[in-house]
């Protein structure tokens, strides 16, 4: 079984370890950094040593941190990179992120590091392939009878656990309806993807919508 390490903030990286325990065939690892950090961390590396971490994080293959502050974010990435992590996810983007620090740690280290704004638009980089053939943009496949939606499954979902909820408000929906409504169900999920601009949960339920056009018209060859 494929272990993935995950270090929580506050809210932030619980609905993942969820949805990795209850959706998928992966082992979790986790531990979390304190909800409340400085704004800025004058000694990132001594002030990870200080913080009652659980370092089994640290001696998995894939780590995802949601640490959310450049400072720590770099401290975490330098230590995952010593201890052999083979991949990091760093959620939160570029914002959240040292860009630049982190591309020179992932060349110290040749540890593959990829920041995502929202998980669901995870690569398919063969370095996190056991967590991203399970978790990132969504795969679905489609039943319909009478001209509505009669069953969705879940070939692969989102990290925040929203496709299988989506999935199964999406039952009853006339087929003509369901790609719209496949993105206002992903919108009214408690995703923590940020709101109110052109990205974050709107780039999500965009995502969600095409799953649902792709996985129709996949459908409706196969009947043709």
């Amino acid at each position: 079984m494929t272990i993935i390490g995950i270090i929580t903030r506050g809210k932030y990286g619980k609905r993942l370890i969820e949805t990795v325990l209850e959706r998928t065939s992966l082992g979790v690892v986790h531990t979390a950094v304190p909800e409340k950090l400085p704004g800025f961390i004058d000694d990132p590396e001594e002030f990870l040593g200080e913080l009652a971490l659980d370092n089994a994080v640290f001696g998995t293959d894939i780590m995802i941190t949601y640490s959310l502050h450049p400072d720590l974010t770099a401290a975490i990435a330098e230590r995952a990179g010593k201890n052999g992590v083979r991949a990091l996810i760093v959620p939160g983007g570029a914002a959240k992120a040292p860009i630049r620090e982190l591309e020179q740690i992932s060349g110290k280290y040749g540890m593959y590091i990829e920041v995502e704004d929202i998980c669901c638009t995870l690569s398919d980089n063969p370095a996190i392939y056991e967590f991203s053939s399970e978790l990132a943009s969504p795969v679905l496949n489609i039943e319909t009878d009478n001209g509505k939606v009669s069953d969705v499954k879940v070939i692969r979902g989102a990290p925040c656990g929203s496709t299988w909820q989506m999935a199964k408000e999406l039952i009853g929906t006339k087929i003509e309806d369901a790609p719209a409504r496949a993105g206002l169900l992903i919108q009214q999920y408690p995703c923590r993807a940020v709101r109110g601009t052109l990205g974050g949960i709107h780039q999500s339920a965009e995502i969600h919508k095409t799953a649902v056009e792709k996985a129709l018209l996949s459908k409706q060859k196969k009947e043709d």
